[in-house]
């Protein structure tokens, strides 16, 4: 049993490039309370942050960027090329991180919570976990997802995968083993059919999150089965310059989640978004000009909102383009401000508009919780 009675925990680990995160996002659709502890351990060592002072005063100032913020690519290449001060940093972080955990486990109104952590298998946070996965993937399928994702050269992909333990050790310690190597369709059915067999209880909460009808509308949560459907809204309605496939659709899952905005059986409007680091960030927004764009605006982020809101999320970011980022008096009802990326304030939100905030696109910010994890004291 875990340690979270009424809880089931799956404890997600893998090596780089094996599809962890991907894997974790599945799990969410399919109803469970995702934590992504490595994002929780850059939080801890923020301004402000329980663990900031510790590695300030161990490491030294020199490992600050102009604003005061811990630079992490210095700290990473200090603590990497030293086992001693590796040693110390995670001396400082994990019981933070655990923290934290347990606070995001023991308010998660889902039954099923997923922890996704790097060294999960090297810390306490296995003995919290009631079934381990797994992601594994050939090397030769790392080296060209590190080379194609993250640019880097075979050489540096290489260094990488080798720095970590054998994926051989953490397969023998896995209680389910997803092997990444085929389409984002194989994927899935291998994690859906893992899910249905190692989950006593089943979907903790319906694909769809809720019926929300607001006069003629009605919004229902995407599902992979729904990637044409919403392939040919993108491309009726012309805003990408290249057509979108349903191959395309099908591989975003593995990234966000889509909120579908119907009148009758007739897709009408859609939102792609995704939470990570308890971010909400909604990325894309597709309505069809010939429906009431308010009342659909409207409809559509208040049930993106809610569904944010059962993840836990700290503050919402949309980044509307175009005509949608005109509509002013709508994004001021909803309770959202026009804001910068630099002008956020806390480290883990302004580095998740950084990161999300698609080309030609316009910021609009709103707080959904008071009480954040790792604040700063």
């Amino acid at each position: 049993m875990s340690n979270w009675p009424g809880k089931y925990v799956i404890g997600l680990t893998g090596n780089i490039a094996t599809g962890k995160s991907v894997v974790r996002r599945m799990l969410e659709h399919l109803g469970a309370y995702t934590i992504d502890a490595d994002a929780l351990s850059h939080r801890a060592i923020a301004k402000g942050a329980p663990g900031y002072k510790p590695v300030v005063e161990y490491f030294g100032r020199w490992i600050l960027n102009a604003d005061s913020e811990i630079n992490r690519g210095k700290l990473g290449e200090l603590a990497f090329r030293d086992a001693s001060a590796l040693e110390k940093l995670e001396d400082i972080i994990h019981p933070l991180v655990t923290q934290a955990v347990d606070v995001l486990v023991k308010r998660a109104g889902q039954s099923v919570v997923v922890i996704e952590a790097i060294k999960l298998l090297e810390s306490g946070l296995r003995r919290g976990c009631d079934s381990v996965w797994i992601t594994y993937a050939p090397e030769e399928v790392q080296i060209e997802r590190l080379m194609r994702k993250r640019s880097l050269t075979r050489e540096q992909a290489i260094q990488r995968i080798s720095a970590q333990s054998p994926q051989s050790d953490k397969v023998a310690a896995a209680d389910v083993v997803i092997r990444n190597i085929g389409s984002y369709d194989d994927l899935w059915k291998q994690v859906n059919n893992a899910w249905k067999q190692t989950v006593p209880t089943g979907p903790t909460q319906p694909t769809i999150i809720r019926k929300a009808v607001a006069g003629e509308f009605s919004v229902s949560r995407g599902k992979p089965k729904n990637s044409e459907a919403i392939a040919g809204l993108i491309n009726r309605l012309g805003q990408n310059h290249r057509k979108v496939t349903t191959d395309d659709i099908m591989a975003e899952f593995g990234d966000k989640a889509y909120m579908l905005l119907q009148i009758g059986n007739e897709l009408m409007g859609v939102a792609a978004w995704q939470v990570e680091n308890l971010v909400a960030r909604t990325t894309d927004l597709y309505l069809d000009p010939g429906i009431d764009i308010d009342k659909a605006l409207e409809t559509l982020i208040n049930e993106v909102e809610r569904a944010a809101g059962d993840l836990q999320c700290e503050a919402s970011l949309i980044f509307p383009a175009g005509s949608l980022a005109g509509r002013g008096s709508v994004w001021k009802k909803l309770g959202y401000e026009e804001r910068t990326p630099d002008s956020l304030g806390i480290q883990a939100w302004t580095d998740a508009a950084f990161e999300s905030m698609p080309a030609g696109s316009v910021l609009f910010f709103k707080q959904m919780r008071q009480d954040r994890v790792l604040r700063p004291i």
